[in-house]
């Protein structure tokens, strides 16, 4: 979630000392999983990646960074751009979710998700919010929303209300960033600034598992690449993509059990 570059020399420090800066499983703690490579496609390296998902063969992403944030959708197939939208130079781009007939972004600092419409990414209506803003998903009844703490909180998915939150428990200091909600009512974080995937159950905050998402790109890739964020699972499949900020690829993967 650290919003430079700098981020990745974090990173790089915190695998080699192999204690998670960010936090480490407890002992006795939830199982390490593994992810397996399907396959690989190009992703815009200048893209800051803050939200990813996959609804109705439509691919939404959101991107930070200070005037230059934006809201993109992509036929999923082709991969070809079919609507974009910038946020205002001020803003900054965060975590974005499709539910129903609306597209929830939001912003880092701002205090602000802005309401789009899922086919044009027009806005439509914005919510305020206390805190910040890091990952957003849609369950069918819900929002889960991260802020960078170990605490996830609930919205309603049409007025943006806080309806509830959840501690995380069974990790040591958890940050979670980008969140995906897979079909099985887990949801899936990224955990900034590592190269782990935390699998977790959003109704009691267990962490259920810990995946490990490292060594992905090669060391030519990561040298102009910051760190992974960005899970959307693939509907009627047990695959999911995944990427991150400044990444050249993204990856179609399943999480298996080691």
């Amino acid at each position: 979630m650290k919003r430079n570059r700098s981020s990745l020399a974090v990173a790089t420090l915190v695998s080699l000392l192999g204690v998670a800066a960010c936090g480490a499983p407890e002992q006795g703690g939830p199982p390490r999983w593994r992810v397996e490579v399907i396959g690989s496609s190009p992703h815009d390296p200048g893209a800051f990646t803050q939200g990813l998902e996959v609804v109705d063969g439509i691919r939404y992403e959101s991107t930070g960074m200070w005037g230059v944030s934006t809201a993109r959708a992509a036929d999923h197939a082709t991969g070809i751009e079919t609507a974009r939208a910038d946020l205002p130079a001020e803003m900054f781009g965060e975590g974005m979710t499709r539910a129903n007939d609306i597209v929830w972004q939001l912003t880092w600092k701002d205090g602000i998700a802005i309401a789009r419409d899922p086919r044009t990414l027009a806005e439509t209506g914005r919510a305020e919010y206390e805190g910040e803003g890091w990952g957003l998903c849609a369950q069918p009844d819900r929002l889960v929303m991260s802020d960078g703490t170990g605490t996830i909180t609930f919205r309603d998915p049409v007025t943006f209300e806080r309806t509830g939150s959840v501690t995380l428990t069974g990790y040591r200091s958890p940050k979670p960033n980008e969140l995906d909600c897979a079909p099985d009512g887990t949801v899936y974080a990224n955990n900034y600034p590592s190269d782990e995937i935390l699998r977790i159950d959003p109704d009691t905050g267990a962490v259920l598992a810990v995946i490990e998402a490292g060594g992905l790109l090669s060391p030519t890739e990561r040298a102009g690449a910051d760190v992974l964020n960005g899970i959307a699972h693939l509907p009627g499949t047990d695959h999911f993509l995944i990427t991150g900020k400044y990444w050249p690829r993204m990856f179609e993967v399943r999480f298996v059990p080691n």
